[in-house]
C-alpha cells in the first residue's frame, strides 16, 4: 500500500549510517540524522483524519462544482501529474491571462507550519481553500454560494453528513447544515494534508543505502549543508522550514509578506521557503516563475540575490565553481521518487496514514 512506503524507508535505518567517500565533510553522518523519514502524517487536534472527511475533500478537489462556471476545480492548477503544481511560470487565470504568482506544489504541506501562501495570507491550510474559490480571477465562486450548491446535491449533503456526524447525544436535537465553509474548508484540508512525495533515491541513503545516490549528489549534500547553506531554510525531510525570507527575487511592489508586515523590514520582499522534492521537469521556480531552470535557481544563490536592507542574513554570494554547482545538482535530482504517489485514485487509509 501506499500509505506504508515509509515503514521500508524506517525500518532500513537500523542499517546504519557509514561513511562512505574519503572527502566527505566530518559533520555528514550528523548531518543525514535530520533527514530521516518521518513516522506518521501529521493532522492538527482541530481537524483530525477520518476515511470519510477525506474522500469528500479528495471529491472536491476534483470538482468543478465549486467554481462560478463549474469549469475549473483545484486540481486546474495542482494537477497530480505535475507534482500538484501545473508547469507554468504562473498561474492561469479564469479569463485565460496570468494571474500573481507561480503555482506552488501541494506536495507535503502537512508538515508546514506557520501561515500558508507565497506572501503568507493564509493562517493556516484550512483557511487556504477559499482564497482560489471565491478569487474572480481564478474559481470565482462566493462561500454562501457554495455551500447552497452542495447542499442542494443529495449525494454531497450525505457526503457531508457521513464526514462530520452529529456529536450530539440528544438525537432529536437540530445537528445544523450538514454543509458549510469550515466543513469545506476542513474536508479540502484533510485530503491535501495526504499528498505526500514517496521515498526518494535521497531517501534511502539516508536510511543506510550507500550505492543509492553517486558521488557527487554525496558532495552536493554537503555543501548543500554546509558551505551552501541551502538547509538554513530548505532542511529536514521536506525541505522547507515553512517562514519567509527574502532570498533577492521581488522587486518594486511585489514585496511578498512585507503586504502583511509592512513595519518589517526583514519580511520585505519576503516569500515562503517551498520545498525541493519532486523537481525534475519543472521549467519555472521562485515565487514569480522567474527562473527557468534549477541551475538558474542556484545561480542566484551563487551571486547572493539583490543586497539590500531585508536580504535574509543566510544569503550572500557563495562564488561556487561549475563543479560545485554539479554536484548541488547532482543531489537535487536525488530528491526525486522513484515512482509517483497519486492519491487522486488511491484507497484511502482508514486510520491515520503514515508517509
Amino acid at each position: 500500500m501506499a500509505w506504508k512506503v515509509g515503514a521500508a524507508v524506517s525500518a532500513a535505518l537500523a542499517v546504519g549510517i557509514a561513511g562512505s567517500a574519503a572527502q566527505q565533510a566530518p559533520q555528514r553522518a550528523a548531518w543525514r540524522a535530520e533527514y530521516r523519514a518521518p513516522e506518521s502524517i501529521p493532522f492538527p487536534e482541530s481537524n483530525p483524519y477520518s476515511r470519510p472527511k477525506a474522500e469528500l475533500g479528495r471529491r472536491l478537489f476534483f470538482d468543478p462544482v465549486l467554481s462560478g462556471d463549474r469549469t475549473r476545480s483545484c486540481a486546474s492548477c495542482h494537477q497530480p501529474d505535475l507534482a500538484w503544481a501545473d508547469g507554468r511560470r504562473r498561474a492561469l487565470g479564469r479569463s485565460g491571462d496570468d494571474m500573481e504568482f507561480h503555482t506552488p506544489s501541494l506536495l507535503n504541506l502537512a508538515w508546514q507550519e506557520g501561515r500558508f501562501g507565497w506572501d503568507g495570507k493564509f493562517r493556516d491550510l484550512e483557511a487556504v481553500a477559499f482564497g482560489p474559490i471565491s478569487a474572480p480571477g481564478n474559481m470565482n465562486l462566493g462561500a454562501e454560494e457554495a455551500v447552497r450548491r452542495l447542499a442542494a446535491d443529495p449525494a454531497y449533503a450525505a457526503a457531508f453528513a457521513g464526514a462530520f456526524p452529529n456529536a450530539s447525544p440528544d438525537a432529536s436535537l437540530d445537528p445544523g447544515p450538514a454543509v458549510t465553509r469550515e466543513r469545506i474548508e476542513a474536508a479540502l484540508a484533510t485530503f491535501e494534508r495526504l499528498i505526500v512525495s514517496t521515498p526518494a533515491p535521497f531517501d534511502r541513503w539516508i536510511a543506510g543505502d550507500e550505492r543509492a545516490v553517486p558521488e557527487a549528489a554525496k558532495r552536493g549534500f554537503d555543501l548543500f549543508n554546509g558551505r551552501a547553506n541551502c538547509a538554513a531554510c530548505h532542511g529536514g525531510w521536506s525541505f522547507s522550514d515553512g517562514s519567509f525570507h527574502d532570498i533577492g527575487v521581488g522587486r518594486g511592489e511585489d514585496i511578498g509578506r512585507g503586504r502583511f508586515v509592512p513595519k518589517s523590514e526583514a519580511l520585505r520582499y519576503a516569500f515562503k521557503t517551498p520545498g525541493l522534492r519532486e523537481m525534475r521537469g519543472r521549467t519555472h521556480f521562485m515565487h514569480d516563475g522567474s527562473l527557468d531552470s534549477l541551475a538558474a535557481v542556484i545561480d542566484l544563490y551563487d551571486r547572493g540575490g539583490i543586497d539590500r536592507p531585508s536580504r535574509s542574513r543566510e544569503i550572500r554570494p557563495l562564488n561556487l565553481t561549475a563543479a560545485e554547482k554539479a554536484d548541488l545538482l547532482a543531489f537535487l535530482d536525488t530528491l526525486n521518487a522513484d515512482a509517483a504517489l497519486s492519491v487522486a485514485a488511491a484507497d484511502l487509509p482508514d486510520g491515520p496514514p503514515k508517509p
